[in-house]
């Protein structure tokens, strides 16, 4: 795909530097940060609407679908729409948003990888040039191509400011955790940014697609199987400054991990040469509190303590109020709400 067809789409992005310098300056307030936020940018939806192959988006019947083999999935307007997401932040109280796309992510366009990876990431520069308030930004890489990769990583870091990495859980149907993405790992610690984890097309879509059930549980057993895979591969060992943050209060690995303690430590199955029990690796990341239930959020904040807690809504898939609503049911003392809703988050991004 040749870039030049993408030219009048990121025109705007040469003004862009004293932008996002001026978005930097601008204090975060006490309002509620939302860590987990997304949205589909106009320009790739059209690159994504050109495409003959998957994926792609095209429209039947005045609704708008994306297609990624077997995976459909409507495309509402409120999804495009910047406005709208402000509204639904306004109506929640949330202050700062950091944003990030929706899947797929460049690793799904083979070689036209880096070139999706400039278009998405300078459509999210320009949006928080023109709400310098309101969002931050998180970088989503082509990671099939590791040189453009790094470089890509280095200019949303370095020149357009964003604060981490969304990196997904499978890179188009490989583990996060394969040697070939052990520089990523490097690459963030050396820089000092988070990556938070999400979950793309899951690698158990076949299993879970009876009565649709692909994001009620096979979401929630990818996230599961990649925090598993990255503890057990010993990268968290390598990188003891990594700042990794666990999406949807990590899966169920929490509720099962006293069984990875004693299947490595008791039974000796699985890797040998890890430092620490499966659960204390856990419990050195960060979560987010995208659940609606509030005894799911109760046992994160026992289990992992009140200072490795985020605010995150998952918006539009999720309204944040469905959130909000449940954790505030706990009634919990105002000095650790504080720090789930925005001051564990200042802190970790840097914001």
């Amino acid at each position: 795909m040749n870039r030049r067809h993408f030219i009048a789409a990121t025109s705007a992005v040469a003004a862009l530097p004293g932008a996002l310098e001026a978005a930097e300056s601008q204090p975060v307030t006490s309002g509620i940060i939302d860590c987990q936020s997304h949205l589909f940018f106009p320009e790739v939806l059209e690159l994504m609407r050109r495409r003959k192959t998957d994926p792609r988006v095209y429209s039947r019947d005045g609704t708008t679908y994306l297609q990624m083999g077997d995976w459909l999935r409507k495309v509402p307007p409120a999804y495009v729409d910047v406005k709208t997401k402000l509204a639904s932040m306004d109506a929640s109280g949330i202050e700062l948003t950091l944003l990030s796309t929706n899947d797929p992510g460049p690793e799904w366009f083979g070689d036209d990888g880096p070139v999706v990876a400039q278009l998405l990431h300078d459509s999210l520069a320009s949006l928080i040039a023109k709400h310098p308030t309101r969002f931050r930004g998180l970088c989503t890489l082509p990671l099939q191509h590791e040189k453009a990769a790094s470089a890509e990583l280095d200019r949303c870091v370095k020149t357009l400011g964003f604060h981490g990495i969304l990196l997904y859980t499978n890179l188009a149907g490989t583990w996060c955790d394969e040697p070939r993405f052990h520089w990523l790992y490097a690459r963030a610690e050396e820089l000092d940014v988070p990556i938070l984890l999400h979950p793309a097309k899951p690698m158990t879509t076949e299993e879970v697609k009876g009565y649709e059930l692909t994001s009620t549980l096979g979401n929630m057993f990818e996230n599961t199987i990649a925090l598993a895979r990255i503890i057990a591969s010993g990268l968290l060992d390598r990188h003891p400054r990594l700042k990794l943050v666990c999406p949807h209060l990590g899966g169920t690995l929490p509720y099962i991990c006293g069984r990875m303690d004693h299947q490595l430590a008791v039974l000796k199955r699985g890797p040998q040469n890890l430092q620490r029990k499966p659960s204390e690796y856990l419990r050195s990341m960060f979560m987010d509190m995208v659940s609606p239930l509030p005894e799911a959020m109760r046992f994160a904040i026992d289990f992992s303590g009140a200072d490795r807690l985020l605010f995150s809504s998952d918006h539009p898939w999720v309204q944040p109020m469905e959130i909000l609503q449940p954790l505030r049911s706990l009634q919990l003392p105002a000095a650790t709400e504080a720090k789930i809703l925005s001051g564990n988050a200042r802190r970790l991004f840097k914001l």
